[in-house]
Protein backbone atom coordinates (compact mmCIF):
# COMPACT_ATOMS: atom_id res chain seq x y z
CA UNK A 1 0.00 0.00 0.00
CA UNK A 2 1.15 3.75 -0.94
CA UNK A 3 0.40 5.84 1.88
CA UNK A 4 1.23 9.80 1.62
CA UNK A 5 2.28 11.41 5.24
CA UNK A 6 1.63 14.94 4.28
CA UNK A 7 2.96 16.80 8.07
CA UNK A 8 2.97 20.89 8.23
CA UNK A 9 5.53 22.07 10.37
CA UNK A 10 8.87 23.00 9.22
CA UNK A 11 10.63 22.08 12.65
CA UNK A 12 12.30 18.50 12.30
CA UNK A 13 13.31 17.77 15.44
CA UNK A 14 9.89 19.10 16.82
CA UNK A 15 6.33 16.53 17.63
CA UNK A 16 5.10 16.65 14.23
CA UNK A 17 7.80 15.60 12.83
CA UNK A 18 8.53 12.45 15.24
CA UNK A 19 4.33 11.64 14.32
CA UNK A 20 4.85 11.90 10.94
CA UNK A 21 8.26 9.75 11.22
CA UNK A 22 6.49 6.89 13.18
CA UNK A 23 3.59 7.35 11.17
CA UNK A 24 6.33 6.42 7.69
CA UNK A 25 7.73 3.75 9.97
CA UNK A 26 4.11 2.11 10.78
CA UNK A 27 3.59 2.20 7.09
CA UNK A 28 6.78 0.25 6.26
CA UNK A 29 6.35 -2.56 9.34
CA UNK A 30 3.57 -3.64 7.38
CA UNK A 31 5.18 -3.81 4.12
CA UNK A 32 3.76 -0.40 2.93
CA UNK A 33 5.42 2.50 1.20
CA UNK A 34 5.05 5.62 2.99
CA UNK A 35 5.84 8.67 1.19
CA UNK A 36 6.38 11.82 3.53
CA UNK A 37 5.12 15.37 2.58
CA UNK A 38 6.75 18.17 4.71
CA UNK A 39 4.58 20.62 3.12
CA UNK A 40 5.59 23.59 4.91
CA UNK A 41 8.78 23.77 2.80
CA UNK A 42 6.55 23.90 -0.27
CA UNK A 43 5.66 26.94 -2.07
CA UNK A 44 1.91 26.97 -1.30
CA UNK A 45 -0.76 30.07 -1.76
CA UNK A 46 -4.22 30.09 -0.47
CA UNK A 47 -7.07 29.91 -2.70
CA UNK A 48 -7.59 32.85 -4.90
CA UNK A 49 -11.49 32.06 -5.56
CA UNK A 50 -10.32 32.60 -9.25
CA UNK A 51 -13.20 34.01 -11.87
CA UNK A 52 -17.12 33.35 -10.51
CA UNK A 53 -15.78 31.56 -7.28
CA UNK A 54 -14.40 28.46 -8.64
CA UNK A 55 -11.91 28.35 -11.61
CA UNK A 56 -11.17 25.33 -12.89
CA UNK A 57 -11.38 23.61 -9.72
CA UNK A 58 -15.27 22.63 -10.20
CA UNK A 59 -15.18 22.14 -13.69
CA UNK A 60 -11.66 20.30 -14.55
CA UNK A 61 -11.01 19.23 -10.52
CA UNK A 62 -7.57 20.52 -10.46
CA UNK A 63 -6.58 24.09 -9.45
CA UNK A 64 -5.58 26.32 -12.58
CA UNK A 65 -5.53 29.84 -11.64
CA UNK A 66 -2.30 29.66 -8.98
CA UNK A 67 0.51 28.53 -10.24
CA UNK A 68 2.86 27.08 -7.35
CA UNK A 69 3.94 23.53 -5.90
CA UNK A 70 -0.06 22.39 -5.72
CA UNK A 71 -0.47 20.22 -8.60
CA UNK A 72 2.55 18.33 -7.91
CA UNK A 73 1.16 17.66 -4.60
CA UNK A 74 -2.21 16.99 -6.00
CA UNK A 75 -0.92 14.42 -7.86
CA UNK A 76 1.25 13.10 -5.00
CA UNK A 77 -2.21 12.44 -3.30
CA UNK A 78 -3.99 10.99 -6.74
CA UNK A 79 -1.19 8.48 -6.57
CA UNK A 80 -1.71 7.28 -3.40
CA UNK A 81 -3.62 4.39 -1.65
CA UNK A 82 -3.81 5.73 1.34
CA UNK A 83 -3.02 8.91 3.78
CA UNK A 84 -1.93 10.32 7.28
CA UNK A 85 -2.14 13.65 7.66
CA UNK A 86 0.13 15.40 10.59
CA UNK A 87 -0.28 19.15 11.77
CA UNK A 88 0.82 20.92 14.51
CA UNK A 89 -2.35 23.11 16.33
CA UNK A 90 -2.13 26.71 16.23
CA UNK A 91 -5.24 28.62 17.43
CA UNK A 92 -7.15 25.19 18.02
CA UNK A 93 -6.58 24.87 14.15
CA UNK A 94 -4.22 23.48 11.35
CA UNK A 95 -1.13 24.75 10.72
CA UNK A 96 -1.52 27.78 8.05
CA UNK A 97 0.04 25.66 5.28
CA UNK A 98 -2.05 22.67 5.52
CA UNK A 99 -5.05 24.89 5.99
CA UNK A 100 -4.21 26.22 2.48
CA UNK A 101 -3.51 22.71 1.04
CA UNK A 102 -6.50 20.97 2.02
CA UNK A 103 -8.60 24.14 1.33
CA UNK A 104 -7.48 23.79 -2.55
CA UNK A 105 -8.01 20.34 -2.04
CA UNK A 106 -10.88 20.27 -1.35
CA UNK A 107 -12.21 22.38 -4.27
CA UNK A 108 -10.87 20.03 -6.57
CA UNK A 109 -11.91 16.94 -4.69
CA UNK A 110 -15.52 17.44 -2.98
CA UNK A 111 -17.15 18.20 -6.21
CA UNK A 112 -16.57 14.93 -7.46
CA UNK A 113 -18.53 13.28 -4.86
CA UNK A 114 -17.51 9.45 -4.98
CA UNK A 115 -15.93 9.45 -7.92
CA UNK A 116 -12.74 11.97 -5.77
CA UNK A 117 -9.69 10.32 -5.82
CA UNK A 118 -9.52 10.61 -1.68
CA UNK A 119 -13.08 8.80 -1.47
CA UNK A 120 -13.25 5.97 0.81
CA UNK A 121 -9.87 6.12 0.80
CA UNK A 122 -8.31 5.66 4.71
CA UNK A 123 -6.60 8.59 5.95
CA UNK A 124 -5.48 9.21 9.79
CA UNK A 125 -5.23 12.80 11.29
CA UNK A 126 -3.16 13.44 14.11
CA UNK A 127 -3.32 17.16 15.86
CA UNK A 128 -0.16 17.81 17.50
CA UNK A 129 -0.25 20.56 20.35
CA UNK A 130 3.34 21.34 21.82
CA UNK A 131 2.54 24.42 23.76
CA UNK A 132 0.09 24.55 26.35
CA UNK A 133 -1.01 21.21 24.55
CA UNK A 134 -4.63 23.10 24.16
CA UNK A 135 -6.72 22.92 20.77
CA UNK A 136 -5.79 19.22 20.17
CA UNK A 137 -10.12 18.19 19.50
CA UNK A 138 -10.92 21.36 17.80
CA UNK A 139 -8.62 21.18 15.31
CA UNK A 140 -9.47 17.42 15.08
CA UNK A 141 -13.31 18.18 14.57
CA UNK A 142 -11.60 20.81 11.17
CA UNK A 143 -9.99 17.66 9.79
CA UNK A 144 -13.02 15.30 10.01
CA UNK A 145 -15.15 18.12 8.38
CA UNK A 146 -12.70 18.02 5.61
CA UNK A 147 -12.89 14.34 5.58
CA UNK A 148 -16.37 14.27 5.08
CA UNK A 149 -16.39 16.99 2.66
CA UNK A 150 -13.56 14.72 0.44
CA UNK A 151 -15.07 11.91 1.58
CA UNK A 152 -12.42 9.99 2.70
CA UNK A 153 -12.75 7.33 5.14
CA UNK A 154 -11.68 8.07 9.17
CA UNK A 155 -9.08 5.18 10.07
CA UNK A 156 -8.20 7.29 12.80
CA UNK A 157 -8.56 10.56 14.40
CA UNK A 158 -5.31 11.14 17.13
CA UNK A 159 -4.60 13.88 19.25
CA UNK A 160 -0.56 14.71 20.93
CA UNK A 161 0.82 17.33 23.02
CA UNK A 162 3.79 16.72 25.01
CA UNK A 163 2.34 14.98 27.73
CA UNK A 164 1.02 12.34 26.44
CA UNK A 165 3.47 11.89 23.31
CA UNK A 166 5.53 9.29 24.72
CA UNK A 167 2.71 6.70 24.24
CA UNK A 168 0.50 8.36 21.44
CA UNK A 169 3.67 8.29 19.02
CA UNK A 170 3.55 4.43 19.79
CA UNK A 171 -0.12 4.73 18.90
CA UNK A 172 0.71 6.50 15.71
CA UNK A 173 2.95 3.77 14.29
CA UNK A 174 0.76 1.45 14.84
CA UNK A 175 -2.52 2.76 13.52
CA UNK A 176 -0.34 3.59 10.41
CA UNK A 177 1.01 -0.31 10.87
CA UNK A 178 -2.76 -1.33 10.62
CA UNK A 179 -3.90 1.03 8.12
CA UNK A 180 -0.83 -0.10 5.79
CA UNK A 181 -2.17 -4.20 6.18
CA UNK A 182 -5.16 -3.26 5.24
CA UNK A 183 -4.21 -3.79 1.22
Amino acid sequence: MNVLIVYSSPNEDGLTARCARAAAQGVEAAGGQANLMPIARCHLARCNQCSNGWGGCREHHECDGINDDFQLLHQQVCNADAYVFVTPVYWGDMSESLKAFTDRLRRCEATRGDEGVLANKPMICVAAAGGSGGGMISCLEQMERWLSHVRARRFDMIAVNRWNSAYKVDTIHAAAKAMASLA
